[in-house]
């Protein structure tokens, strides 16, 4: 938790400092205004994470239907970790290099922050009210689900299929990242950013393209015995419920909000004879 904590902190600060050699570098009015904007999307950051964290509070029959649907699906995909891990982990040489070394990166909390960071930094930059909310979107969801992902590891204390002690062996509140498995946290980072991005396209061929891409680093951590099947499966899940949060808090902020069209987005999980899976519906 301590290296999202510090990156989170490290971009805010770094925001600050941005806003502050832009506001330097334009005429009076300009500096106010761009000031405005980063002072006013810092706290939509802040206010975003603490309206996520607080939307429990407000559940009512669907969302708490929901939870158990998230938790009854993780269930079941927990009883096949072992032959997934299997399976997975054989199929690791027959994957290019470089889609294995994009996982690993792209996953990372460092590169996650500077992929999010760039995208406000240049709605600032231009402006843009959409590009500046895609950003703070951005931020707060990594990390808003970052936090909640790190605190999770280390209450569960789940052993990686890597450390060779099953899917069953978990150690609470062990300081060794080989009881830090679930839920997967490169899983999470990686499809809070394409769940957002793709959020700003209407066509459902760039979204399943955003989907796919942010999917590609959870796999990785399957590949490399880092993760379980059921630690990406609720990754990609918390990720969907952090965005679709933030989202509609920052619909109050902002003035730029996204069609109701592009609003008809519904996901769920689907299980059957052989197969189980994320299903979303666009």
């Amino acid at each position: 938790m301590k290296g999202i904590a510090k990156t989170s902190l490290l971009l805010l600060v770094s925001l600050f400092l941005s806003g502050a050699v832009l506001a330097q570098k334009d005429s009076t009015e300009l500096q106010d205004t761009r000031w405005k904007m980063l002072t006013y999307d810092v706290g939509s950051v802040f206010r975003g994470i603490g309206f996520a964290y607080s939307r429990p509070l407000h559940w009512e029959k669907k969302q708490w239907l929901t939870l158990g649907g998230i938790t009854a699906g993780t269930g079941l995909i927990y009883l096949v970790d072992d032959e997934t891990s299997r399976f997975v982990s054989i199929q690791r040489e027959s994957i290019p290099k470089f889609v294995r070394d994009y996982g690993e990166l792209y996953g990372s909390p460092e590169n996650n922050y500077l992929l999010t960071s760039g995208v406000y930094l240049a709605g600032l930059i231009a402006k843009d009210e959409k590009l500046r909310r895609t950003g703070v979107l951005l931020i707060a969801s990594a990390s808003a689900a970052g936090v909640l992902q790190q605190v999770a590891k280390s209450v569960v204390g789940r052993a990686r299929p890597v450390s060779g002690l099953g899917k069953d062996t978990f150690d609470p509140f062990n300081s060794s990242r080989n009881f830090h498995s679930f839920p997967s946290g490169h899983t999470i980072l990686a499809f809070t950013n394409a769940y957002a991005i793709a959020k700003q396209f209407k066509s459902p061929w760039v979204k399943a393209g955003f989907y796919a891409i942010g999917l590609v680093p959870g796999a990785s951590r399957l590949w490399d015995q880092q993760h379980w099947l059921s630690d990406i499966a609720f990754g990609v899940a918390l990720s969907i419920v952090t965005v679709e949060s933030i989202d509609r808090y920052l619909d109050r902020r902002y003035d730029k909000k996204y069609t109701e069209e592009d609003k008809q987005l519904s996901w769920d999980l689907q299980f059957g004879p052989g197969n189980v899976g994320v299903v979303i519906s666009f």
